[in-house]
């Protein structure tokens, strides 16, 4: 009896192993992938993917770089400083809340003076449309509107937004001062918020080729504000990684919570 008892708890070990098995497999082939278009970057390609779950919410949000990317990219040419790369969002899929994706690359990187001035990637997660986004100014009669500071509910605690932060289109930038950056490390990666008119218009990692080129793999916690501008699905990680199989980068926004 006690022989057959055993094997009666071994078979319904066995069974839920099986199912636990079954179930694992059950919540990968809920996972979809959807994908925007491509765009030239460097030797390679960047695009946009979305990573939705069973119940077709994001899970993540990410430009995917290829490998070649990082190579044959353009150097600073006269004034031009910043090289712009559009990327749509997928054409299907669950609405994020991004309208689209502006990949900067920095040759030389940019002010602040011996903390950004490294080559390097900013890539801004834009709430507002591309039209909206070019129409951002910080000249002439509608400066002073421009350059409001935003509902202190905006922006993370600690963060710090500064007059010379203000971009034209692209907007003004809220800084992270307890960044490796700040206190006497190089630059490697950090998370910004952008503003424009007092709005809260995009969310942006920013990392250094050299980061990028050591083949991390680091997920970093995001500081988020009280409240957003824009209904979206706001992340409270964001990863940088590099999958050696398939030769790819990912930027991601990850453990997203949708806020309206």
């Amino acid at each position: 009896m006690k022989t057959a008892l055993c094997l009666f708890r071994s078979n319904l070990s066995v069974i839920a192993v099986a199912c636990l098995g079954f179930a694992n497999i059950a919540i990968a082939a809920d996972l979809q992938v959807f994908t925007g278009a491509p765009v030239a970057v460097g030797n390679g390609t960047a695009r946009v993917e979305v990573t939705t779950n069973g119940m077709n919410e994001p899970e993540s949000v990410s430009v995917i770089m290829t490998k070649e990317a990082l190579q044959g990219l353009p150097a600073a040419q006269g004034d031009r400083m910043v090289w712009e790369f559009s990327l749509p969002m997928p054409e299907v899929g669950p609405q994020t809340g991004y309208d689209h994706v502006v990949l900067d690359w920095n040759p030389v990187g940019h002010i602040p003076e011996g903390v950004y001035n490294v080559p390097h990637f900013d890539v801004h997660f834009y709430l507002i449309s591309g039209g909206e986004r070019e129409a951002i100014t910080f000249r002439g009669e509608g400066r002073e509107l421009a350059m409001a500071a935003p509902d202190p509910q905006l922006v993370p605690a600690g963060y710090v937004i500064t007059p010379d932060t203000a971009v034209d289109r692209m907007g003004m930038h809220g800084l992270d001062p307890a960044g490796h950056e700040f206190n006497g490390q190089p630059f490697s990666h950090n998370f910004i918020y952008g503003y424009y008119k007092g709005e809260l218009i995009f969310v942006e990692p920013m990392i250094s080729l050299a980061f990028l080129e050591s083949l991390p793999e680091v997920t970093s916690p995001v500081r988020k504000p009280q409240r957003y501008s824009y209904p979206a699905w706001y992340p409270a990680t964001y990863r940088i990684g590099f999958d050696a199989g398939k030769g790819e980068y990912s930027i991601a926004l990850q453990n997203l919570a949708r806020f309206d």
